[in-house]
């Protein structure tokens, strides 16, 4: 057993924590039709969990380990002896009118599809009316000369973890075979507990798979900086040693004294259960859309299951099956489209993501790459056909909630935030994140188990009105726990979209510029005076050239004043005041140049430069005053769908930004026009 800090785990066939009962396999009543699912890890957990909530049927859930449900990503602080193993343990828990058993240390070695059983090491039958494979996978042995010897160990479960942490007291060095993020877990859950560590790994770079050679190459600094040692492009010759590990010998014959061995060097499904069954198996156990294998009757998910030729090896696609495989079997719906690869967590304290193609994998022709770096972090996106493929960074990336909604959307990226991302590192103007109450149900919110903002607000509307609430019936934040400061927004609800500072005035104003500019157009052109004495004094202002330079030169400053706003936001002398009463003022301006225009033309258009001179300034104002009256009634909108606040917000701005863009070489042309023409 495992000693940490005093705890022990359960012992071998205790039924795990939460109100689950133990039953004898014998009184189980064929006739009830049981689902079975074999394997206790997250993604059979999951199973379980949604089965609870959609049928009525018995459920008996067989786990071959020992101990009870644990969360697999809390194994390395467990190592580094930085929490306590009850901290890792996962509840089970089981609503009201829920049939479920749940048996430990109950290894299935045998399955009989004619006789709808599965056998036990024990040798007793479990019947089924439907069974779900949920058997994982296991650690890849490499064939490596001596990777039998004592002194080699893996570094999947808490039995790897116990014969770690035993052996941490006496390791003088160990080696860690494998730089993808099973290895650098394990090294620093070895470092933290003072034993020296090297990381060898085969490939360039570090985490192979998930990133380029820029991101690993600030992934490596950042683990050295550690105090780990790390060699990429170094591949493993020889354990060495006769009876015990003594080192390692890599390629090129130069050798590393060690007496500690972790193999991290990928995962192997667990197939063969199925196979020997007779199901058909590839990579790994073949399933089609619905997750069900070869026989109708068994489903399998998780990193056993091959489907579409591609067997994922991350928690995340696996949670995603196992709500597809249980919605299948309670009410014959759901079909599973396959899932996009994404890694985002901290390793070893640095944050990494990656999520869908990351470019190296692919011919150079077939993808545009673009990338943004600093000292300390490292950002790249890579577009096909100008949407977005996939995304991997080092570092922080404060968009990246809004970046992995776009990337499940393929959303197109435009030059301009292309431009955008190679300055700054950013795809959209900087704002501040928003609530996960606006975000849009596809969203993902746990990225640990899968669960999206559609499914958390399914569960609000059942009745969830807690964190553990959410928590127990979703499965979000119950691993590395990272989301729980967005369900306790959700559980809350004190996250609702606030109204924007100075909102009040910035709808008057908006109300008063569109009612004025709606009056402009309607109007007409103010008519001309059929001769000298009919001439009113109003008509002044247009005809005499003097009025008309003074409402000129007005309306010259009014467009100086209104713009520094821009200037405000870039430069640190004028950032005095609050942005909202910048803002208010700005609108007013707007409204008080719409009034002088007026003045100035007679509310006439003109012809040629001057046409276009005057459609630009209204368009303009139109378009702000649009997007103060969005940006004032932007809590309620909300209401409607983040969408529908983004489409009216972005829309206005541009129309904004795109009609004031010539308005300065039209201006220009004007003056000269007056002036020497």
């Amino acid at each position: 057993m495992l000693h940490v800090r005093g705890f022990r785990g359960p012992q071998a066939g205790a039924v795990a924590a939460g109100p689950t009962e133990a039953a004898d396999p014998e009184a189980a009543d064929p006739a009830q039709g049981p689902v079975v699912v074999v394997g206790g890890g997250p993604v059979g957990l999951r199973v379980v969990q949604e089965l609870l909530q959609r049928t009525a049927r018995d459920i008996v859930l067989l786990s071959d380990e020992r101990w009870a449900a644990y969360n697999r990503v809390k194994l390395t602080p467990l190592l580094a002896g930085d929490i306590q193993i009850g901290q890792i343990y996962q509840p089970l828990t089981v609503p009201p009118g829920g049939r479920l058993r749940h048996y430990l240390a109950h290894h299935v070695v045998a399955l009989d599809r004619a006789a709808r059983c599965v056998r036990d090491h024990r040798g007793r039958l479990w019947p089924y009316q439907t069974l779900v494979l949920a058997t994982g996978s296991r650690a890849h042995v490499p064939n490596i000369p001596g990777a039998t010897r004592d002194g080699v160990f893996a570094f999947r479960g808490i039995d790897n973890v116990e014969a770690l942490v035993a052996r941490s007291f006496s390791s003088r060095r160990t080696v860690v075979i494998g730089g993808g993020l099973l290895g650098l877990e394990a090294a620093r859950g070895m470092a933290r507990r003072g034993v020296p560590v090297l990381v060898v790994e085969h490939e360039d770079r570090l985490m192979a798979r998930q990133l380029d050679g820029g991101a690993g190459a600030l992934l490596k600094a950042a683990i050295e900086s550690l105090g780990i040692e790390v060699r990429v492009a170094t591949a493993v010759r020889e354990i060495l040693g006769d009876s015990r590990v003594e080192g390692i010998r890599l390629a090129g014959d130069a050798v590393v004294a060690c007496d500690t061995i972790i193999l991290c060097t990928g995962i192997r499904p667990n197939k063969e259960l199925a196979r020997a069954a007779g199901l058909r198996v590839g990579a790994g156990i073949w399933v089609d859309d619905h997750l069900r294998t070869s026989d109708p009757a068994i489903y399998a998910v998780g990193e056993c299951a091959e489907h579409d030729g591609v067997v994922h090896g991350l928690v995340g696609p696996g949670i995603e099956q196992a709500a597809v495989a249980a919605r299948h079997i309670a009410d014959g719906t759901g079909r599973y489209r396959g899932s996009i690869p994404t890694t985002r967590l901290k390793v070893v304290g640095t944050p990494v993501f990656s999520m869908g193609e990351t470019g190296h994998d692919h011919h150079p022709g077939e993808t545009a790459s673009h990338v943004f770096r600093t000292a300390t972090g490292y950002r790249r996106l890579i577009l096909r056909e100008g949407r977005l493929a996939g995304a991997l960074a080092v570092g922080a990336w404060p968009d990246l909630n809004r970046l992995q909604s776009a990337l499940v959307a393929r959303a197109p990226v435009y030059p301009w935030q292309l431009r955008r991302f190679r300055r700054s590192g950013q795809l959209w103007p900087a704002a501040a994140d928003a609530s996960v109450v606006a975000w849009p149900a596809a969203a993902t919110v746990c990225n640990c188990t899968g669960v999206t903002r559609g499914q958390l607000g399914a569960a609000l509307a059942a009745g969830c009105s807690s964190v553990a609430g959410l928590q127990e019936a979703t499965g979000a934040g119950t691993v590395c726990g990272s989301c729980q400061t967005h369900l306790a927004v959700l559980a809350g609800g004190a996250a609702a979209p606030a109204p924007a500072p100075n909102g009040r005035g910035l709808m008057v104003v908006a109300v008063l510029g569109l009612a004025l500019l709606a009056v402009i157009l309607m109007a007409g052109p103010y008519p001309n005076a059929t001769s000298f004495a009919a001439t009113l004094p109003i008509d002044q202002l247009w005809l005499d050239g003097t009025f008309k330079q003074i409402s000129g030169f007005l309306l010259l400053g009014l467009g100086l004043a209104a713009a520094l706003l821009s200037l405000r936001k870039r430069w640190t002398r004028l950032r005095f005041g609050s942005f909202g009463r910048w803002r208010l003022v700005h609108g007013t301006l707007g409204v008080a140049l719409v009034l002088v225009l007026g003045a100035h033309t007679g509310l006439r258009f003109g012809v040629h430069l001057n046409f276009w001179l005057q459609a630009s300034v209204l368009a303009a104002t139109l378009a702000g005053l649009s997007l103060a009256a969005v940006i004032a009634l932007e809590h309620r909108l909300a209401r409607a769908g983040p969408g529908t606040v983004r489409v009216l917000r972005q829309g206005s701005l541009w129309g904004h930004l795109v009609a004031c863009w010539p308005l300065p070489v039209l201006l220009l042309f004007h003056i000269l026009s007056v002036y020497f023409f």
